[in-house]
């Protein structure tokens, strides 16, 4: 029996969703919050999003992450980067993939999109634990 859109789909937004911490914003947690409001927001999103697009094989999850990290870095909707930033750790982006990625956007998106990207990221590694292997720079100031 083939799985609906919807099956399809929240299976593979689970390969993307860490259930242990609490803190961590997650796609359940922010479609549980509009589900009074706007409930077929949370079934188009799991169906197209993740059901439809996701799943292509093209890409794996990581490289999904990061274009989508990137993407909203670009568009400068923080709320959001919070959310993918820990979908992309939990894909299996490093933090300094994730970093590297915001200092690549400096001469796309600018200073202010990638500073507010950084604050973020500082938040979602903390919640989450992690920290950032610097690399060795003799010119830092």
């Amino acid at each position: 029996m083939e799985k609906s859109r919807y099956q399809k789909g929240i299976d593979k937004l689970m390969e993307f969703t860490v259930m242990e911490n609490k803190e961590v914003s997650t796609h359940l947690k922010i479609t549980d919050s509009f589900k009074n409001i706007a409930p077929d927001l949370s079934r188009y999103m799991i169906e197209f999003t993740y059901g439809d697009i996701y799943t292509r094989p093209e890409l794996d999850n990581k490289q999904r992450a990061l274009i989508t990290i990137a993407s909203l870095v670009t568009l400068g909707t923080e709320p959001q980067l919070e959310l993918h930033i820990n979908t992309g750790l939990t894909a299996g982006l490093t933090p300094e993939e994730i970093i590297e990625t915001f200092i690549h956007l400096l001469s796309y998106t600018g200073f202010p999109r990638v500073i507010n990207a950084i604050e973020v990221a500082k938040k979602v590694f903390e919640q989450r634990g992690v920290t950032v292997e610097l690399p060795e720079q003799n010119d830092l100031i």
